[in-house]
């Protein structure tokens, strides 16, 4: 979802940084082969994710929804050297097209793939995370939250992916829109939960940036 005007929206993307050579032919091989492609994070999403987690310098770091794994190769930029990152998704056909990428790049044996249930996963989990990225079925991300919060380290940040839901977060709630209802109820937990500070940033379909304060 794009909210600028499309020829603001190039200028932002030729100002920003460049997306490395994997990440296109990820693209590339994505939209040939498979379904939904615009689940990608995309090259300037996928900068703005890599900065942020440059600035982080994370030692541990979770992905709640891989996809093709565009967006962990991006999370994984910033990576201590002896930092590690889990990923889960639930769909069992990406395993391989996702290590397939991840082997290419330098970062292949720092990255954990899990297939299956996020919510029996992470508690199985023995680390804490200094970063965590949620961008997997969105009903569930109030659960996510609960499940993440105390295995994320005091400072550490939690990245929201479409928080805004193309827009659908102030439109007229419809009876049967599960996703929506449960993002309007996501936002006003990340504003008022008083173990995180928030922003929401007007990213792409809306990112938001929680910090995990002292307790």
């Amino acid at each position: 979802m794009h909210f600028l005007p499309q020829q603001l929206d190039d200028y932002v993307v030729a100002h920003s940084e460049n997306e490395p050579d994997l990440l296109q032919q990820l693209t590339r091989e994505t939209y040939q082969k498979i379904l939904q492609p615009r689940m990608l994070s995309g090259h300037y999403q996928g900068r703005v994710l890599s900065m942020i987690s440059k600035l982080v310098n994370p030692k541990n770091i979770l992905e709640i929804g891989t996809y093709t794994g565009y967006s962990a190769l991006c999370l994984a930029e910033g990576i201590q050297s002896n930092g590690e990152l889990d990923t889960i998704d639930i769909n069992e056909e990406l395993v391989d097209f996702q290590r397939k990428y991840f082997d290419k790049s330098e970062y292949g044996n720092q990255i954990h793939q899990h297939l299956g249930n996020a919510l029996e996963i992470i508690p199985k989990l023995n680390k804490t995370f200094d970063l965590v990225f949620i961008d997997a079925d969105k009903p569930n991300y109030v659960n996510y939250f609960h499940t993440i919060i105390d295995k994320l380290n005091v400072g550490g940040i939690i990245l929201s992916d479409n928080v805004l839901w193309s827009g659908k977060v102030i439109e007229a709630l419809k009876p049967d829109d599960a996703s929506t209802k449960t993002l309007l109820e996501y936002n006003a937990l990340l504003k008022n939960d008083p173990r995180v500070e928030t922003v929401l940033l007007p990213i792409r379909d809306g990112l938001t940036i929680s910090r995990k304060l002292p307790s």
